[in-house]
């Protein structure tokens, strides 16, 4: 029996739609990151990108547990000496929502082109519009 790789021509790409107002973010980058890679899918192959789009609405109704939003830091580093500059969630949330997920599925996703390329998929928005209905994207899977 010889092992399955997964060919450009056999891949399927579907759109699903997330809601992040319905549970804490680290739940929802899981669930996001494993469809972005593709392990919801028995064709899955590591080296390759065979995972699905993802669009994720209500980014500025973010869900964290406990003490995160006022305990959770989010750094940015410029490059220059002095140039370290750190947010609460709290913070981030005020600013850009998006980025917040953004940073928390690009953690779970592998580094280098792979990541890279799987992270393009991903698409936020703050509120519950989005200009992807065309593709009818389903709910995501849990």
């Amino acid at each position: 029996m010889k092992t399955y790789s997964a060919k450009p021509g056999d891949i399927d790409r579907r759109w699903y739609v997330a809601d992040a107002s319905t549970e804490p973010l680290g739940r929802l980058a899981t669930r996001v990151a494993t469809v972005l890679r593709g392990k919801h899918k028995p064709m899955f192959t590591p080296h390759m990108d065979v995972g699905d789009f993802v669009v994720v609405v209500n980014a500025e109704k973010l869900v964290l547990t406990g003490q995160k939003m006022d305990k959770k830091e989010y750094q940015n580093y410029s490059g220059y000496s002095g140039g370290r500059s750190t947010r609460t969630a709290a913070e981030q949330l005020a600013v850009d929502p998006r980025e917040m997920v953004r940073r928390a599925v690009w953690g779970m996703l592998p580094k280098g082109r792979l990541g890279r390329q799987l992270i393009q998929k991903l698409k936020i928005y703050a509120g519950s519009e989005h200009p992807h209905r065309a593709q009818k994207p389903q709910a995501l899977p849990k």
